[in-house]
This record gives structure tokens, C-alpha cells and sequence, in this order.
């Protein structure tokens, strides 16, 4: 167990531990630890007070409510920051979980006490050859049973911190455990109290659920709880709404579709699954039926954008990936018809974004299986990915790519700078995006001057 633990990470333990502190490994690190994998974040917890555990890290850094201290350490050459923390017992909040009062605890008894979840309320302590286990909630033994189940009075903890009803969510989809029945039943009674959570942080979560190869059996925690009413609602619009056409693969409602394109989405990005989650958002909104009485989505793809749009400004995303969200959701209707030509190929790479093309096949072969076709790829698609691949080699997608430039037109025709060279690059490069073979230098200032 020990040799799981980097020297500079003992060497933050020692020194605490030197200058005649308790210290102990707390929470995910110790959890991480038993179930032997990947230790992303140090955490430690004291009986020392912030300013002490300051005074022996002179480099650390305390600003926050929790009586939390950084201390910054390199590891194989990248900067990380483990995190002390102060023995807490009790911690007043307000209903937005702004802490009103922390009160320090006096032993480790204590502050795992009033930690969430009893695998995260296990503390390790270490010597030279040695180690012990505090495990007053049976943390070791849920963990062996997969579980996931609260310390205490669940609806206590989820009153403490309401971000804690995602974080049982997340987490069991993350190490595919269960969560255990009174928990469970605490989580559907209090999800409610999402609501007074800040976006940024359920955002992060959402997006820690989706980062998870079991994405979909997160999202469809969070909607048997209740949970994802208060994330994304909009989804939820599309419960019950029927898509089954004669001939058509779609055999499942809107809202199962969506979640099922998630599913099958090959994509790895957090940001481009939550692009297939929300990508039919916009049906519920335009749904109607033909001249022959049958259910139609028109333009579904363009009220779809708009909704994403409201639905990443309210939870905060980055304006980067809200613009690849609403791209691919906005396009995600592409044809692949084979009788495309290649400028309609080429059109089709600079309306998305080059840094979109994958995403973009994801999302659609994520459409195609959770809409309930056999195959990932048609042969209409697997073509059209070849022409793709083949227009990504480096090729005028732009007017700098021309062969010429502005400067080659102020000189060719004696004019000055100014909005005409642009028309005429402008011209120039729709001629040879339609041709490529004519991105020659001297062929195009001889069209300079006829134009």
C-alpha cells in the first residue's frame, strides 16, 4: 500500500507529522489507494489549524472558507497542489452552501464524521513500515461491496452540501457501484435542493459524469433520481414524444434517443457527449405531422441550436466549448449524399471548423446507433469520411492559402489597401475552391488583372 504513495506526497506527511501534528490521508486518496488505481489528488487532514500548517509549509497558500491549505510539489516534472485540511465537526450553511460556520474538530473521529459518503470516510496513517486504517463508518467493507452509501443521516449530508446528491451519482457511475437503498431514497427526496447549487459546480460534475466510459448509466441515474430535472430540463420535453416512421430506424421516444445516441457516441471528449445527449433537444419544439398524418421534426436542428445555446449559458460553459456544442448540434443534419462535389465537401469542413470533423462523425454515428440502426457507419457515410479525410490534406480552405495575396493584388492592379483587394480575393478564391488544380501563381494573376 505504501509504495503506492509518491516520496514528495510522504514527504508533506512527514514533515507534519515532524513538527508534532496528527496528520492522516483522507477521502478519494485513501479510496483510491484500497481499490489500487490512479491517486489524481493528495488530500490530507490535521488537527493543526490553518496558520500552523502555514507556519511549517511557508509556500502554502490558505484562501478559501473550509480551512483548506494548499501546498504546491512537483511530481515527475508536473506542478500539483496536495490539500491539508483542517479537523472539522460541524459546518453551518446556507442553502446556497456558502459556510456560515466551520467549528474545528478535535479528532479524526470527528471529521470523518461529517464527510458524504462512508467510502470517502475512511483515514490512512502511516510510518515507516507500517500503516492503519481509522474506519469508523465501514468505508472498507462498501467499498468491497461496490456501494456507495452516506455517513449518517443522508438527508443531513445532502442538506450539508446538495452538490453531494451529483457527487453519490458521479461517483457510482465512475467505479460502477450502487448506491445503497436509504441513500438512494435520500437523493429522490432532497433533489430539490439542487436548485440552490451554483451552475459552475453542477456543471463540473455533469461533465465529470460524462468524462466517464459509463456516461450513460449516469445520466440515467440522474433521471430516475429526479437530479436532472434541475440540470437539464429540456430534456425531459421529449419524454413520450413518438418518432416512429414505416421505414424509418427510429423506434424509441425523443428523450431515449437522445440518451442513447450518448451511449454510442465513440467520442471520449466530455464536451462532444454532451453534444449527442442534447442534440435532438429542439424536437419537442417543432413537432407536427405531414399531409399523410406521420410525425416531422423540420428544422429541428435549428431550434435544437438555440436551446443548447440557453441551455450552456446557463450552466456556465466556456464560451469555446458552448460554440462546438451549438455547432455540432446546428449541423448535425449534414447529408452525406454521394453526389456531393468536393467544394460541397470543402463548404461543408469550413461551416463546421476543421477542429469540429471528428467530433462531428461521432456525434452522427452516435445518431445512427441510438436511433436503432445495426450498423455504426452506412456506406453513404464511411464514403463521405474518405472525401472528408482526402480535403483535409493542406489545401486552399482559406484566402490565405491562395497562392496570392493582398499585396499581389495592390501591385498587380496599382491600387491601394482597401476593401477591393478583399473582393478580389474573395473571387479568386471561390474560382479555385471549385478547382483546386488552378491555385497556381501565375494563373491567378492573370486572373487579378481580368478581374
Amino acid at each position: 500500500m505504501l509504495k503506492n504513495i509518491p516520496k514528495e506526497v510522504i514527504d508533506i506527511y512527514q514533515k507534519l507529522e515532524n513538527a508534532k501534528f496528527e496528520v492522516y490521508f483522507v477521502g478519494g486518496s485513501v479510496r483510491s489507494i484500497l481499490l489500487n488505481t490512479y491517486v489524481k489528488d493528495w488530500d490530507l487532514t490535521t488537527n493543526a489549524k490553518p496558520e500552523e500548517v502555514l507556519k511549517v509549509f511557508p509556500n502554502g497558500f490558505y484562501d478559501n472558507e473550509f480551512g483548506t491549505v494548499g501546498i504546491p510539489y512537483e511530481l515527475d516534472g508536473e506542478k500539483k497542489v496536495a490539500e491539508i485540511t483542517t479537523y472539522r465537526k460541524e459546518l453551518s450553511f446556507s442553502p446556497t452552501h456558502k459556510p456560515e460556520r466551520v467549528e474545528w474538530g478535535k479528532t479524526i473521529e470527528d471529521d470523518l464524521s461529517r464527510r458524504d459518503f462512508t467510502i470517502n470516510a475512511i483515514a490512512l496513517r502511516i510510518s515507516d513500515k507500517n500503516f492503519k486504517l481509522i474506519d469508523p463508518f465501514g468505508g472498507e467493507n462498501d467499498l468491497k461491496d461496490k456501494r456507495i452509501a452516506a455517513v449518517g443521516d443522508a438527508n443531513l449530508r445532502f442538506k450539508e452540501d446538495a452538490l453531494r446528491l451529483m457527487r453519490a451519482i458521479r461517483i457510482a457511475t465512475e467505479l460502477q457501484f450502487k448506491i445503497e437503498e436509504n441513500t438512494w431514497e435520500s437523493i429522490k427526496e432532497d433533489a430539490k435542493l439542487l436548485e440552490h447549487i451554483s451552475k459552475e459546480r453542477i456543471q463540473i460534475e455533469l461533465l465529470r459524469i460524462l468524462k466517464s466510459e459509463f456516461a450513460y448509466d449516469g445520466v440515467m441515474l440522474l433521471y430516475k433520481s429526479g437530479l436532472l430535472k434541475y440540470i437539464i430540463p429540456e430534456l425531459l420535453d421529449g419524454v413520450g414524444i413518438s418518432q416512429a416512421r414505416p421505414g424509418r430506424h427510429h423506434t424509441e421516444d425523443v428523450f431515449t434517443h437522445n440518451i442513447l445516441s450518448l451511449k454510442f457516441c465513440p467520442s471520449t471528449n466530455p464536451i462532444v457527449k454532451f453534444a449527442a445527449l442534447v442534440h435532438d433537444v429542439g424536437k419537442p419544439s417543432v413537432v407536427g405531422k405531414d399531409k399523410n398524418g406521420l410525425v416531422v421534426f423540420y428544422n429541428h436542428e435549428v431550434a435544437g441550436a438555440k436551446i443548447v445555446a440557453e441551455i450552456c449559458d446557463r450552466l456556465k460553459f466556456s464560451k469555446k466549448d458552448k460554440d462546438k456544442v451549438v455547432t455540432l448540434v446546428r449541423w448535425h443534419m449534414f447529408s452525406v449524399n454521394e453526389n456531393l462535389t468536393d467544394a460541397g465537401i470543402r463548404r461543408f469542413i469550413r461551416k463546421i471548423g476543421i477542429e469540429n470533423v471528428k467530433d462531428m462523425m461521432d456525434l452522427r454515428i452516435g445518431d445512427r446507433l441510438g436511433g436503432g440502426t445495426q450498423t455504426a457507419e452506412s456506406w453513404r457515410l464511411k464514403k463521405f469520411k474518405e472525401r472528408v479525410a482526402g480535403e483535409l490534406a493542406p489545401k486552399p480552405f482559406s484566402i490565405n492559402e491562395l497562392a496570392v495575396d493582398g499585396n499581389d493584388v495592390i501591385r498587380i492592379l496599382g491600387i491601394k489597401p482597401g476593401p477591393r483587394v478583399g473582393k478580389v480575393l474573395h473571387l479568386l478564391f471561390e474560382e479555385v475552391d471549385e478547382n483546386l488544380e488552378l491555385n497556381k501563381k501565375e494563373y491567378l494573376e492573370k486572373r487579378i488583372k481580368e478581374l
